[in-house]
């Protein structure tokens, strides 16, 4: 289970155990979900219209945006920022969970509140994950640039990302975007946490049979449908955050269309809202829910096979001993 569980008989995970757990399984996903990324990336910093109408649209589709991005810039082009964004879901994997089952637990053992409500993990989840994104944020900085980068390509590799931009734009660049992560981050990661603890338990009301197993196929699908309906409430956030990460960075964009600079997250949003209208402040949103269903679906899945996975190498050492 996701999170302390005072019912829980039988070895215990260690912190390291933990976080090896959420580290494997941010990789994993990573590395299925990437291509994802990328295009959803790509048309979040589109400003001109997602429409076939709109001439001037380098993109207008999940399938058009793929083929395009294919052509031009080949099949390595959606495994740009990679190396940064495996460190990111590693590094945040790892913080986000250890975080979230000591909060969890402290819960439980200091205040009257149950850990396993679903209340209780939304608050929980908020916090675990506003902890891994400021620990995180310049990862997620890198990996954006590389995502949006076309050919030529400014950045060389993730040495020469950090170096240049450093030199350049100044040690707080790789915190671009803190402003909205911070705001979107803490209901974004609760409400993931607090619909799956919720989804999985219409899951065994719904399908009663084996309330006793692990339940992989439960924690997917209780997963992938928390992710796609936290993603949905909080996704303008996202947008938000991805703009602001790219400032500074208009000369590798222009090759896509039009560039815009912004002063902040509120000149942010009037100029979104001014120059694209209301659905720019949800463009990408198709490949967003694709990306949330698998990567929070395979993320809680990997976690939980992997906490079950440790706890009976552990129960089957202890009954050998």
């Amino acid at each position: 289970m996701v999170g302390y569980d005072p019912r829980a008989e039988g070895p215990v995970l260690s912190t390291t155990e933990i976080a090896a757990a959420g580290s494997v399984a941010g990789m994993v996903t990573r590395a299925m979900i990437s291509p994802l990324d990328l295009i959803k990336i790509r048309f979040q910093l589109q400003i001109e219209q997602l429409s076939v109408k709109n001439p001037r649209a380098k993109y207008h589709g999940i399938w058009q945006g793929c083929r395009c991005i294919f052509t031009e810039e080949g099949l390595p082009a959606f495994w740009k920022g990679h190396l940064p964004a495996q460190l990111l879901y590693v590094t945040f994997g790892a913080v986000q969970f250890v975080s979230f089952e000591m909060l969890t637990e402290f819960v439980h053992t200091s205040t009257p509140y149950d850990s396993r409500n679903a209340a209780v993990h939304f608050v929980c989840g908020g916090l675990a994950a506003c902890t891994a994104s400021l620990a995180c944020q310049p990862l997620d900085t890198l990996r954006t640039r590389f995502a949006a980068q076309g050919e030529p390509k400014v950045y060389r590799n993730l040495r020469h990302a950090v170096a240049t931009m450093y030199r350049t734009e100044g040690p707080l660049t790789f915190y671009r975007g803190l402003t909205p992560t911070a705001i979107a981050i803490f209901p974004s990661a609760g409400l993931q946490f607090y619909f799956y603890n919720i989804f999985k338990q219409v899951y065994l009301w719904a399908f009663p049979a084996d309330p006793d197993t692990k339940g992989n196929i439960r924690n997917l699908v209780s997963g992938s449908c928390a992710g796609v309906l936290s993603k949905t409430i909080t996704y303008p956030f996202d947008l938000f955050k991805k703009r602001l990460q790219v400032g500074g960075f208009e000369q590798a964009r222009t090759a896509f269309g039009q560039v815009c600079s912004y002063r902040g997250v509120l000149d942010c949003i009037v100029k979104i809202g001014q120059d694209e209208g209301a659905r720019g402040y949800f463009k990408g949103l198709s490949p967003s829910l694709l990306k949330a269903a698998v990567s929070t679906g395979f993320t809680l899945f990997c976690y939980e096979f992997f906490c079950n996975t440790l706890l009976s190498l552990k129960e089957s050492t202890e009954t050998g001993d």
